[in-house]
C-alpha cells in the first residue's frame, strides 16, 4: 500500500515556475524599493532623528531630546502660521469641491462639446506652480491688475489683495481655485458611472431635480466625494509653491506687506530649514505636520463609514 507524505498545515512549496516569477516580480520592483529607500523612508527615518537634536547644518547634530518639540507648542510664529493654513484649508476645499461638482454637472450636458472643455478645464492644472504664482500676481496688482480693473468697469473699487492683510488671504484662495479642473475631471467621470435607470426609477416615484440629485446622485458619487475631500485636504495643508513665489520670492513684495498674513507653515518650516539652518527645530515641525495630516485622514475615514456609499455593498 503506498504511504502518502502530507505537508505541514498552511504550508505549500513552490515550484520552479512559482519561485522564478517571484525572482523576476523582485527585480522589477527594485527600482522602486531602493528609490523608496533612498528618498522616501531614509530621508523620514534622517528627519525624526534630527527632530530631537540642535542642527544647523554646518556643526555636528546636538542631541537636544523634545526641547524642539516643547518651542513648537510655545512659538507664536508656528502657531500663527498653522491657523492660516487651517483657515486657508477650510475655506479651500468646500469651496473647490462645491464648484468642481458645480461644473462637473454642466459639463455632463454639453454632449458633443464635453470633450473640448475638459480639455479646457485640466490644462490649468498643467501649469507649473511657479508660473501659476507670477501670473496671479500680476492679475491681482492693486494698481493695474487685470481683476481690479474689471471690478473697475462695474464701479466697484477692488481691494489691495497683495498688500491688505485682510485680502490676502482671499486673493490666495482664489488663486487657488486656478487648478481645480482634476477635481472636475474626477466628478464628471463619477457622474457618467451612475446608472440612469436609478434616475428613471426616481422619476417615475415622483422624485424632483433636487430629489434626485440628493437621493441618487450624491450616494453614487459619495466615494469620489471622499477622495477628493482627502486629497484636497492633504494638499491645503502643505500650500507652499504659489505663496512663496508670490509674497516671499519677490524682495520688492515682500516688503510692502505684513508677511504674516500669506505666512503657511510649510513657509515657515522652509525658513527655518533653509534660511535660518534650523534644521532640527524644522524637523520636528515636519513631524507635528505629518501628525496633523494622519488625524485629519483618519478622521475623515471613520466619518467615511457613515457618509460614502459603494455599490455592491450590504448595509
Amino acid at each position: 500500500m503506498a504511504t502518502v507524505t502530507a505537508s505541514a498545515p498552511g504550508r505549500r512549496r513552490r515550484t520552479p515556475l512559482a519561485r522564478r516569477e517571484a525572482r523576476w516580480a523582485y527585480l522589477f520592483l527594485a527600482p522602486w524599493i531602493i528609490g523608496f529607500l533612498i528618498f522616501y523612508a531614509g530621508p523620514m527615518v534622517a528627519s525624526l532623528w534630527l527632530s530631537f537634536t540642535d542642527y544647523d547644518v554646518i556643526n555636528p547634530p546636538e542631541y537636544t531630546g523634545l526641547a524642539n518639540y516643547r518651542e513648537l507648542m510655545s512659538d507664536p510664529a508656528v502657531a500663527r502660521s498653522l491657523g492660516n493654513t487651517v483657515y486657508y484649508t477650510a475655506l479651500h476645499v468646500p469651496l473647490v469641491m462645491l464648484i468642481s461638482l458645480g461644473l462637473a454637472l454642466l459639463l455632463k450636458r454639453v454632449g458633443r462639446l464635453q470633450g473640448f472643455f475638459r480639455t479646457v478645464f485640466y490644462l490649468p492644472v498643467m501649469t507649473p506652480a511657479v508660473a501659476v504664482g507670477i501670473l496671479f500676481l500680476l492679475l491681482l496688482n492693486t494698481q493695474d491688475g487685470l481683476i481690479n480693473r474689471a471690478l473697475g468697469w462695474v464701479g466697484i473699487a477692488g481691494p489691495s489683495w497683495t498688500t491688505d492683510p485682510h485680502w490676502v488671504m482671499p486673493g490666495i484662495i482664489l488663486m487657488s481655485l486656478w487648478s481645480l479642473g482634476s477635481t472636475v475631471i474626477i466628478y464628471l467621470a463619477a457622474l457618467q458611472n451612475v446608472p440612469r435607470d436609478l434616475y428613471e426609477a426616481a422619476a417615475i416615484d415622483g422624485a424632483g431635480a433636487w430629489a434626485r440629485f440628493r437621493a441618487v446622485t450624491l450616494p453614487m458619487i459619495s466615494g469620489a466625494l471622499f477622495f477628493t475631500l482627502i486629497v484636497n485636504t492633504i494638499a491645503s495643508l502643505q500650500m507652499f509653491t504659489e505663496v512663496y513665489t508670490m509674497y516671499f520670492g519677490n524682495r520688492e513684495t515682500q516688503n510692502s506687506f505684513n508677511s504674516d498674513a500669506a505666512s503657511f507653515y510649510v513657509i515657515h518650516l522652509f525658513q527655518e530649514a533653509f534660511q535660518f539652518l534650523h534644521m532640527g527645530f524644522a524637523s520636528a515641525m515636519a513631524w507635528l505636520l505629518f501628525v496633523i495630516i494622519l488625524i485629519i485622514t483618519l478622521m475623515q475615514v471613520k466619518l467615511s463609514n457613515r457618509f460614502v456609499y459603494y455599490e455592491g455593498e450590504d448595509k
